[in-house]
């Protein structure tokens, strides 16, 4: 897997010493951060104790040379469309943050790296499992 992107319980995971997801990032030329990913990790920061902390892991792993962070664009908002309409059509519905994390990772050609089964229900998502 050349280009991945972290979903929010994957970068929490990596944080507590996931060693299946640090393999996996240690092999990935790019690695992906989605915009609703930060939102989600710094809405999670402000319900913590540790916020300050969080927010300077998270910059740092951030400004890491292979990290790029995947902004909503034209594009993304095209292909979230596409595959909220297949999930509704198929009766398959996701949480509306991961409908734009599986647009994200759509967009960038990415492998998904996720806990959460119900992504395979995205019509050509590539997810790491």
């Amino acid at each position: 897997m050349k280009k991945v992107l972290l979903d929010t319980n994957a970068y929490t995971a990596l944080r507590r010493g996931d060693e299946r997801i640090l393999d996996v990032l240690g092999r990935a030329e790019i690695v992906y951060m989605s915009a609703i990913v930060l939102g989600e990790l710094h809405a999670g920061f402000k319900g913590g104790s540790k916020e300050t902390a969080n927010r300077r892991e998270l910059e740092e792993f951030n400004s890491r040379p292979t990290v790029r962070i995947l902004h909503v664009t034209q594009e993304t908002a095209e292909i979230f469309g596409m595959i909220k309409h297949r999930l509704k059509t198929a009766g398959t519905p996701l949480p509306i943050n991961d409908v734009w994390i599986a647009a994200h990772a759509t967009e960038a050609g990415a492998f998904l790296i996720t806990h959460d089964e119900h992504f395979d229900a995205v019509p050509g998502i590539l997810r790491w499992k």
